[in-house]
């Protein structure tokens, strides 16, 4: 029996990614066939899995956008051969999206078809702007219109806008503010009324404009698109509770050198804090050129005294290693285990391990006082990157101790584009080869001239003063949350 097709209208949200419904992540997630529009996230794009049909509809920049039958036809001919197609269009696809045009088309072909609404720009792009769309003081009711019709020709009833006391958003509407504004005040809106003009709402970028009918046009010049109008006394609220563009990072611009495997904490937290994350990756972690001595490691692991990880990465790959033989934590049960870093660490205790030993600062040679100045009759394993500093094992080994390099992952460089690298406020750098391999591509230092470097730990800051740069925050301890942190204290400080 062949497969019955079905198609799922879906509404992206208005582009914070992280504002994407459950209900919509599950069937992107499952889609055999994706029709987005163009300014739906990069972010919500990416959950597009790489089995499915990725179809782009809708407006793009510098492009006409596809005709609505040709995508209704799509639609229809897509759930005819049996697939689940996802329509995924920006903010609701029932608010302004056309959504109930191609329900319509379903319905008449016979195709079966749900509805799954999302959160609209018109509530969330003042809501990010510190404007409720209603408040008992200032507003009981919302209209919103079409900012794209606004025109002579349409049947708005401009009489009524203008008199209405409640708030009124105009979506898509920017470039007739200036007819917007005419025709409000020839209808007898008062020229003091508050008007706001929120520019890339719920996204990093976002830029709110306010003023009044008689000065708008005026303060929103030159303001980017996709933008949105709102009218009414909430405008007002904006100074007070402007929350999004008051966090300390906001309109910050921060590049992430680390993998992009690697990155996600970091960018999360970063975007948390406001700022616009710029990723540019210097390095990619791949598998060790050769298993040998890893292997060999897990073999004998009951013949080893102490095992080191000296990195996230090493714990990740030694454990995957250790389930490819069929092990488990357990096999570790006699061993005493060092970890350098609170990241290692805490990556170790979610493996079930707790590190007997954590030096202060983030560098292996810092275990050094902590282990016994007579190494004689002690097997210790050190598992880390094919590249790394001989220092720890030199030592160990001088001390009489039987020291083997365990080469668990490779680091590699890649080359990221730099054409994202303009207007940076700050670079982050997580390791000694990030730095490294980032000041080797970059093409122009004067492309980050000005901008905050931040470091994870002294290590990584040794490696930025080779290039003849010096740290300007170090992190107190090696983690990510310690390298945000250190950032947010030093942007509140050269605030005060």
């Amino acid at each position: 029996m062949s497969k019955v097709g079905k198609v799922f209208l879906v509404g992206a949200g208005p582009g914070d990614p992280n504002l994407l419904t459950l209900r919509a992540a599950e069937l992107i997630a499952t889609a055999d066939v994706v029709a987005t529009d163009a300014l739906v996230a990069p972010e919500i794009i990416a959950r597009v899995p790489k089995s499915a049909e990725l179809i782009y509809v809708g407006k793009r920049s510098g492009a006409h956008s596809v005709p609505q039958e040709e995508t209704n036809r799509l639609l229809i001919e897509k759930a005819r051969e049996g697939k689940w197609v996802v329509r995924l269009k920006g903010g609701d696809p029932f608010v302004f999206g056309r959504g109930g045009e191609e329900a319509e088309e379903l319905a008449a072909a016979s195709i079966e078809f749900e509805v799954v609404p999302g959160i609209s720009s018109a509530i969330a792009g003042p809501a990010y702007a510190g404007i409720p769309v209603t408040h008992r003081a200032h507003a009981t009711s919302v209209t919103f219109v079409t900012g794209h019709e606004s025109d002579d020709t349409t049947g708005i009833n401009w009489k009524a806008l203008a008199q209405l006391e409640g708030t009124i958003v105009f979506l898509m509407g920017i470039a007739n503010l200036p007819m917007v504004v005419r025709k409000l005040r020839e209808h007898g809106a008062p020229a003091t009324r508050p008007v706001a003009i929120v520019s890339k709402g719920t996204t990093s970028q976002q830029k709110t404009v306010t003023g009044s009918l008689d000065t708008i046009e005026q303060r929103a010049a030159g303001i980017a698109t996709p933008a949105l109008i709102v009218v009414g006394g909430v405008v007002t609220l904006h100074d007070a509770i402007n929350w999004f563009e008051s966090k300390p990072l906001f309109g910050k611009r921060v590049v992430v050198t680390r993998a992009r495997e690697q990155a996600s904490e970091l960018k999360r937290l970063l975007e948390e804090a406001g700022a616009q994350v710029v990723q540019f990756p210097t390095i990619e972690i791949a598998p060790p050129s050769s298993y040998e001595s890893l292997d060999s490691v897990i073999d004998a692991i009951s013949d080893y005294q102490w095992l080191i990880f000296t990195s996230t990465n090493g714990v990740d790959a030694f454990f995957e290693r250790l389930k490819f033989h069929g092990e488990d934590s357990r096999a570790l049960g006699n061993v005493l285990v060092a970890a350098v870093g609170e990241s290692t660490a805490d990556h170790l205790r979610k493996r079930g391990i707790e590190p007997d030993l954590v030096p202060p600062k983030f560098q292996s040679t810092a275990l050094l006082p902590l282990l016994d100045a007579d190494q004689k009759g002690i097997r210790t394993a050190v598992v880390r990157a094919a590249e790394g500093r001989e220092e720890l094992i030199d030592e160990l080994r001088r001390r009489g101790g039987e020291v083997d390099l365990v080469v668990a992952y490779q680091t590699r460089k890649v080359t990221a584009a730099a054409d994202e690298l303009h207007d940076i406020d700050i670079v982050t750098f997580t390791s000694a080869s990030t730095a490294d391999n980032f000041f080797d591509v970059l093409p122009d230092a004067r492309m980050i001239e000005g901008a905050m470097l931040a470091s994870i730990g002294p290590t990584t800051s040794d490696a930025i003063r080779r290039h003849e740069r010096s740290p300007d925050v170090e992190a107190d301890s090696a983690s990510v949350p310690a390298l945000v942190a250190a950032i947010l204290r030093a942007c509140r400080d050269k605030t005060h």
